[in-house]
Formats: structure tokens, sequence, C-alpha cells
């Protein structure tokens, strides 16, 4: 049975109609429009639907809609603008790291995070972080070397 729920999406609050088991993703993509996320496997496995809650990267996929209320979510359009794109958006478009594009959401919000805890990794402590996303295009040295450029500062 949908009921109203509260979100906090970039920022602002938002009000959904929502089954408490219903997945946050849906809420992000269906009620609120937000195409950053995407479903992948619908089962934690890939990332492509991470989004920030409270700061930390979260499988969207399967976090029930009833626990992100309360909770401060960040998407990847609230990471940037177009005009003023975050370091790390940058650094993706600098290295042309995107091919097909659907793990990019995933790859970015889990840097983000990561770069947050570990401003200045080594290349294989990003490769580490980044071990739980899946990218099948085959990009993954572009994606490290987008990392690399933000922590330095968007210097390539």
């Amino acid at each position: 049975m949908a009921n109203p729920v509260t979100l906090n999406v970039n920022g602002q609050d938002h009000s959904v109609e929502a089954d408490p088991d219903s997945m946050l993703l849906y809420a992000l993509r269906d009620d609120l429009g937000l195409h950053g996320p995407k479903f992948g496997c619908g089962l934690s496995q890939c990332g492509a639907c991470t989004v920030l809650m409270d700061g930390a990267a979260t499988r969207s996929c399967v976090t029930p809609v009833s626990a992100a209320a309360g909770t401060k979510i960040v998407t990847l359009e609230g990471l940037g603008t177009i005009d003023k794109p975050h370091p790390l958006q940058q650094a993706f478009i600098d290295e042309q790291a995107v091919q097909c594009g659907y793990c990019i959401n995933g790859m970015i919000m889990t840097a983000k995070v990561f770069l947050d805890d570990n401003p200045h990794p080594s290349r294989d402590e990003i490769k580490q972080a980044l071990n739980d996303n899946l990218c099948r295009c085959g990009t993954h040295m572009r994606i490290v070397r987008a990392i690399e450029r933000a922590a330095k500062g968007g210097q390539g």
C-alpha cells in the first residue's frame, strides 16, 4: 500500500507516494525523474544504482524507500551542473572515461566517497575501491586515470 514518504534528494525535500518496501531507485527515477542512478542488476552487485545516503555509497536498487526517509540523498545530478561539473565529473570528461556510460554513475559516486576518505590514493587503492563496480565496456583504465586526475586537483 502506497504511503507518502518525504525524501531529501540533492538538498531538496520531495514527497513521493511509495510502498515502504519499494526500492529507492524506483522513487528516484520514476517519481523524481532523476536518471543518474541506473537499474543494472537489481541485486547490489554492479553499482550502477549507487547514490550517497548521509555520505555513504549506497546501492539504491536494494534500499527500501522507507530506509531512505530522514536521510540526505545525493545523486549524480546533485554533484555538479553542466556549467559547473564536480571535479570528478570533469575528470571523467577530460579522460574520456565514458563509453556506454551505464556504469559511470556508480563509478563516480563510489569514487566520491572514496576520495573524501582518501584524497591522495595510489592506483592500487583506486582499483580496490572500485572492485565492486562493474564496467562491461572495458574503460577501466580511463576510469582509474579520471579518479587519479580528480585526486590531483584536475591536473593531468
